[in-house]
């Protein structure tokens, strides 16, 4: 028998980034809603080279007004989403892995059950041709914040 899983998606405009994987939209009701992008990590380093381009990079992806769906996989205790963020059926999570701006957070991986193989195979390829922040030799995240 096939496990029905419960989909919840959000359809939203984005009104700004936050940060390199946190956006803040606006839903169908007008609500300002932060998301956090799910299964990926961008460095947080305030003032670092890497912190900017992931940033800039995820500017470039959701300018403002742009409409996106949003999987949500958790709902946090302050309120926020965190999901993965797709944009004309591309997930913005993946683009951001592709380009090197973001690595997998393999803590919340399963999350993103869909996408996970994917994600993988995108990092092993930016790491390979040492994209973004695969540059420097030793590659240090911070645990997310939540």
């Amino acid at each position: 028998m096939m496990e029905l899983i419960e989909l919840m998606l959000v359809l939203a405009t984005v009104v700004g980034v936050t940060d390199g994987n946190t956006i803040l939209v606006k839903n169908n009701a007008g609500q300002a809603i932060p998301v956090r992008l799910a299964c990926i990590n961008a460095p947080k380093a305030p003032g670092q080279a890497y912190t900017l381009a992931a940033t800039q990079r995820l500017k470039q992806l959701l300018p403002p007004k742009t409409p996106v769906v949003i999987r949500g996989t958790e709902q946090l205790e302050n309120g926020r989403t965190v999901g993965e963020v797709y944009v004309d059926n591309r997930s913005v999570n993946l683009l951001l892995i592709e380009s090197g701006n973001a690595v997998v957070d393999r803590e919340t991986l399963q999350n993103c059950y869909e996408s996970k193989t994917q994600f993988l195979i995108a990092e092993a390829n930016a790491k390979n041709k040492r994209l973004g922040l695969w540059q420097q030799s030793k590659v240090q995240l911070k645990s997310p914040i939540k």
